[in-house]
């Protein structure tokens, strides 16, 4: 396991370790607010070698679930600073994951009943958790040119925001199934403009953000999650394995500080994206799709091939906020409690014990 514990250069940050904090939807900011609670949280898993945080919206309209974070008020920066300062005073270092939901939302997350938007007018057939029952997604918004010209500087001001609050830089979460893997995938994107059709015509929003983000905050400080072939929140892909290096050789002109990839079993495509990007690599590693979480010996397997420079890991860090010295002593790994991913208070958030508690 030792791989696992060597320092390694991620943009501008030396990280002591080889281990990264994932970003995980916890559903505790309530009115998009992170609270105490939330910087306990992240300072009590400050030994990561990076902490990506939950997703973020940038805008009212890139909120898609409740209880989600923004970063688009100066009330929500001040909020994140307390956040920042408790990771940087036990030493740690944190990147703020920027997620506009695009069509995974719905008209009672916005304050003026809006349709959520997205590349082309196609649901992605899920629904909307709340507190009075699940509301279907409905059929969103195909976003103008203008449209996707005003997201683009959410993106910034958002990125512009998190600098402002802290934190050490911001992930593009272009995964999952969100705006960016929407204008990405060929089941989502129907555009016959610019931004859609061809691969080079669908990946240009995702090359447009990242551009952007980078001028406004240092390259240095951006980085970017991809989940190639993943079929979440409705999301489908004809031509996976030529779009993302296609993708990712368009982003290396930018030196974005890394691309991270949550691998869905796909292990070729995992490493023809390794081949066509000259950066660091940050891997959530599933070698064998559906096994999860993955395990310690799978990210040291994937720094022995050379796939990755850096692994993550989710619910390992959900459930072990002491990590590093878990995988060091061989274990015990706690097991994370699905009753308590989402909302609610410290039970199953902050309350995980450590070794020798």
């Amino acid at each position: 396991m030792n791989e696992l514990f060597e320092p390694v250069a991620v943009g501008e940050l030396e990280l002591p370790n080889r281990l990264v904090m994932a970003p995980m939807t916890r559903s505790r900011a309530y009115d998009g607010l992170v609270t105490e609670l939330t910087a306990d949280y992240y300072a009590q898993r400050a030994d990561a070698g990076l902490i990506i945080t939950e997703g973020t919206q940038p805008s009212v309209i890139g909120q898609g679930y409740i209880n989600t974070p923004g970063l688009h008020s100066a009330e929500q920066i001040a909020a994140w600073r307390k956040v920042t300062d408790a990771v940087h005073e036990k030493g740690g270092r944190i990147f703020a994951q920027v997620m506009h939901s695009g069509r995974v939302g719905h008209p009672v997350l916005y304050p003026d009943g809006a349709l959520p938007v997205a590349p082309s007018a196609v649901s992605s057939g899920g629904k909307l958790f709340t507190p009075e029952g699940m509301l279907d997604h409905p059929t969103p918004r195909e976003m103008s040119i203008e449209d996707i010209a005003q997201t683009v500087e959410d993106y910034v001001s958002a990125a512009r925001n998190a600098v402002e609050a802290g934190f050490d830089g911001v992930e593009l979460h272009g995964a999952n199934g969100y705006l960016i893997h929407q204008f990405l995938a060929d089941g989502s994107n129907r555009r016959t403009d610019a931004y859609g059709g061809s691969i080079d015509g669908r990946i240009r929003f995702a090359v447009e953000v990242a551009g952007a983000v980078a001028d406004a905050i240092g390259p240095e400080r951006v980085g970017i999650r991809l989940s190639p072939g993943a079929a979440i929140n409705g999301i489908t892909e004809s031509d996976t394995a030529e779009l993302y290096p296609a993708l990712v050789r368009a982003l290396a002109p930018l030196g974005l500080a890394y691309v991270h990839v949550m691998e869905v079993g796909d292990r070729d495509t995992t490493r023809a994206i390794r081949a066509a990007w000259p950066g660091a690599l940050i891997l959530n590693p599933n070698p064998e799709q559906g096994q999860l979480p993955s395990s310690p010996e799978a990210g040291v397997d994937a720094l022995r091939e050379g796939l990755a420079d850096a692994i993550s890991h989710a619910r390992l860090w959900l459930a072990n906020p002491d990590l590093p010295a878990r995988i060091k002593a061989g274990g015990p790994y706690n097991e994370a409690d699905p009753a308590t991913f989402f909302g609610g208070d410290h039970r199953g958030y902050t309350d995980y014990p450590v070794l020798g508690s």
